[in-house]
């Protein structure tokens, strides 16, 4: 992939392409460390809050990337062509506890410029973030029965809110 740093001004991209058609790529930990797990995400946003540009992610408490989440600082969310679907699908389906399901997927993580997690060398797409909030969603909050309904063994997802502190993409994500 040939990307380039964007400033977050200049990023263009669709959303609901991104989040309910391409799917994204969460990742946390400490790349240098060798600490860090992955989850193939498809519920979020992109967008402004407090002035700040962010990226908002959800994720399980029963998930393994939780644990990073709760543990470390920073995260990136990354896109990657159609051809990596199916390592996606992987990535999603498949917990870390048991295995390095990143290689087995194929992809390969590298440093990220600003933060401590990693992105990947196939993506096209780097969203570098820095936690910023985080929430528990609330069942008594919902103001629609179908949202309930993505809950049935009530394992609601924590909501975290992470400023993007930096961007590489390919040039079609550059206005």
């Amino acid at each position: 992939m040939t990307r380039q740093p964007i400033p977050i001004e200049r990023l263009v991209v669709k959303p609901q392409h991104l989040w309910d058609t391409q799917h994204l790529l969460l990742t946390c930990g400490d790349f240098a460390q060798g600490s860090f797990n992955a989850m193939t995400i498809g519920w979020g946003s992109i967008g402004v809050m407090w002035g700040i540009p962010f990226v908002q992610v959800v994720v399980r408490p029963v998930r393994y990337t939780y644990e990073f989440m709760e543990r470390y600082a920073t995260f990136t969310v990354c896109a990657f062509p159609e051809k990596y679907s199916e390592a996606l699908d992987l990535l999603g389906t498949k917990s870390g506890r048991g295995g390095d399901k990143i290689t087995e997927a194929g992809l390969t993580p590298v440093a990220a410029t600003k933060v401590q997690a990693p992105g990947y060398t196939q993506a096209e797409l780097v969203l570098e973030c820095r936690k910023i909030y985080w929430d528990d969603m609330k069942n008594d909050h919902f103001l629609i029965q179908e949202i309930e309904k993505q809950y049935p063994r009530k394992d609601y997802h924590r909501i975290y809110y992470g400023q993007i502190v930096a961007v590489l993409g390919e040039e079609r994500f550059k206005a």
